[in-house]
């Protein structure tokens, strides 16, 4: 048996999973990320739960750069160590970034997992992205490697926010003033969702309505300002919920022109299944292609939503599978 996690700001995932059993899990748990002291105890409590259970290794992949087998994520509380993680484990145990194990998750989803945003005409053997908006932004790039890929890590996320248009300029002042540095991840995530809000609502001038701001302090305002658009119900949350599509949109067609992404872009996250109508209405995909002298280029890419939230989890246990096979 393997361990795998998916450790995220809001939320970590630990799964015990029997790879001689097409992966079926034995054992999965779901902690809120903020409220465990240490990733390792949390980790060693979940196999010492009765049965007890005994993994031949591990892998955690974890929202932030892992750098010698440590990673200490900017919406983490802690740190998380590979040569700790394997103590508490009591097997070999790796770290890798969370785009890393999507990444890895995502190349074994079957095609019914994925709604086509556009169809493109992918090219064998292309390299491939991944960009993912949740608590943060994440991308990574798929290198063809043989019959398989070889997945490269990026912290793209947080580089310099590049408004595309007149509102977008004013958002990126708006949040300057706040902030200072504004990354794509300032903008493009759940947090990011808020901030958008609260620029547009500054900007309309009035006040939001009661029940609206009731929500907005006791909840976590990125969510509800997405559940609020997703059901109509006020007109600020839905523009607000808008501007993000358009953002992930020009993000998005960024990242495949960057890395010249000819067998197709993925998005994934824990955003795009809950606003997948949004992502399909033609917004999306406008923003993507609206690169002056290459949109062709970018139409030729076939762009995909990956439907499975459990993508970084089967990734994980892949890599934990491999480990444990050598």
């Amino acid at each position: 048996m393997i361990l795998a996690g998916d450790v995220g700001g809001t939320k970590t995932v630990l799964a015990v999973l029997d790879p001689g059993r097409a992966m079926a899990i034995v054992r999965e748990a779901t902690l809120p990320s903020r409220e465990i002291d240490s990733f390792e105890g949390a980790a060693e409590a979940f196999l010492l739960g009765a049965p007890r259970l005994k993994v031949a290794a591990a892998c955690v992949g974890v929202a932030g750069p892992v750098v010698d087998g440590r990673c200490i994520g900017a919406n983490l509380p802690w740190e998380v160590h590979e040569r700790r993680l394997a103590a508490a484990v009591g097997a070999p145990a790796r770290l890798i970034n969370d785009l890393e194990a999507m990444a890895h998750g995502v190349l074994t989803l079957p095609a019914e997992r994925f709604l086509v945003l556009q169809e493109g005409s992918p090219q064998p053997g292309g390299n491939m992205a991944l960009i993912a908006a949740g608590t943060g932004l994440g991308q990574a790039l798929m290198v063809p490697e043989g019959r398989t890929y070889r997945v490269v890590v990026s912290e793209g996320g947080h580089a310099d926010f590049a408004p595309a248009d007149e509102i977008q300029d004013e958002l990126l002042r708006f949040l300057r003033a706040e902030f200072g540095h504004v990354s794509w991840e300032r903008v493009l995530s759940g947090p990011g969702l808020a901030n958008i809000y609260r620029f547009l609502q500054a900007r309309a001038g009035r006040a939001a309505p009661d029940w609206l701001r009731a929500r907005l302090e006791r909840e976590d305002p990125g969510a509800v300002v997405g559940e609020v658009a997703v059901e109509g119900r006020d007109p600020v949350c839905a523009e607000a919920l808008d501007l993000l599509v358009s953002v992930y949109g020009a993000k998005a067609g960024n990242l495949a022109l960057e890395v010249v992404a000819l067998g197709g872009l993925v998005v994934g996250g824990g955003i795009a299944p809950k606003i997948q109508a949004r992502l399909a209405d033609g917004r999306f995909t406008t923003a993507f292609n609206a690169k002056g002298r290459l949109d062709s280029l970018l139409a030729s890419v076939r762009v995909r939503v990956a439907l499975d939230p459990q993508a970084p989890l089967w990734g994980a246990a892949r890599v934990a599978a491999a480990m444990a096979a050598s």
